[in-house]
């Protein structure tokens, strides 16, 4: 057991490497993982599914706790990202599919990647965990609304059917992984979760491969500027997300954890949803796949560099008092 925690513990925290990798591989050997494209949905599920066999009561508890910074994170969220995303769109004069790429990108919740570089960042955990579970919940109904509100312009958007996607591809899931966690308890879903982070690690990394295999076409035609466009929209919602939690009042371990929140998305379910919507442009999945790779890696690198960032009042006396008699 010791073993496998080891093992899980260790794929999680080089998540980053794997996308590398196997975004690199899905570019060199295309017709091998093609063959995992019409499983997207299936293993998105699978990720979902683990997300509900770790949710607990004590994950909504910081609802009540302090309602204003939860509403704030989950406000944030979709507005941030989806204006950015628009913003750029008209900026940049993107093509169609990768503009509405960039806005599906933009529109889709919180991932849960954001919870893992935040514990890294020493930031507000807890906080993170309930602003994710929010705006996964929620986004069965904001993201098909901001899709259709922002893409229309661009390409016709089917709410309804975008609707029952995510309801099919993320809350029944999180719903059947909930059941189970009840039927089982939680000494026996303890020993399953040591499991999950491979197994989630495993099934975004091939869902990547996947669209970056199927997509390498028009990643070689227009990759850079797909890439500069999510780069731009990943900085754009980090700094906000951070600027919105110091403007609003809070500290700064919730400011460190609205920057991962809002310039992170769950770009698994991008992919996806481009994949089932979209089919006839291809190039609408892009942007989800670079942003699977991309917000992995800056999220990491910012956590390291967040991870020695303390509040004055946290940080050692005599350190404060050095900074006093420099004064």
């Amino acid at each position: 057991m010791n073993t496998l925690l080891k093992v899980s513990r260790f794929v999680n925290k080089t998540f980053a490497l794997w996308v590398v990798v196997f975004g690199i591989l899905g570019f060199i050997f295309p017709d091998v993982f093609k063959l995992f494209a019409p499983y997207v949905s299936i293993l998105l599920g699978i990720v979902m599914f683990g997300m509900g066999l770790t949710l607990t009561t004590a994950d909504f508890r910081e609802i009540f706790r302090r309602p204003r910074d939860v509403a704030i994170g989950v406000a944030a969220q979709f507005t941030i990202m989806p204006l950015s995303a628009y913003a750029l769109c008209v900026l940049m004069d993107l093509p169609p599919d990768v503009a509405v790429g960039l806005l599906l990108l933009g529109c889709c919740p919180g991932g849960t990647a954001s919870n893992v570089v935040t514990f890294l960042a020493k930031g507000d955990v807890p906080l993170s965990v309930t602003v994710t579970s929010c705006t996964t919940l929620m986004a069965p109904v904001m993201t098909p609304a901001l899709m259709y509100l922002f893409g229309s312009e661009w390409m016709s958007i089917d709410p309804t059917a975008m609707f029952l996607s995510i309801v099919q591809i993320i809350l029944l899931p999180i719903a059947a992984g909930v059941v189970v966690h009840k039927l089982l308890g939680n000494e026996r879903i303890e020993k399953a979760t040591a499991l999950l982070p491979v197994v989630s690690v495993a099934a975004v990394v091939i869902i990547l491969a996947a669209v970056v295999a199927g997509t390498k076409p028009q990643l070689q035609n227009a990759g850079f500027l797909a890439f500069a466009a999510v780069a731009l929209q990943n900085a754009v919602g980090m700094a906000l997300g951070f600027f919105a939690a110091k403007w609003s009042g809070m500290n700064l371990a919730k400011q460190k954890c609205l920057c991962f929140e809002v310039g992170m998305q769950n770009s698994g379910l991008g992919v996806a949803l481009a994949t089932v919507h979209f089919a006839a442009n291809p190039m609408t999945a892009l942007p989800s796949a670079i942003g699977a790779f991309w917000h992995n890696v800056t999220g990491p690198v910012l956590a390291s560099i967040f991870h020695s960032w303390e509040e004055k009042a946290e940080a050692p006396v005599e350190a404060l008092e050095a900074e006093a008699a420099a004064l």
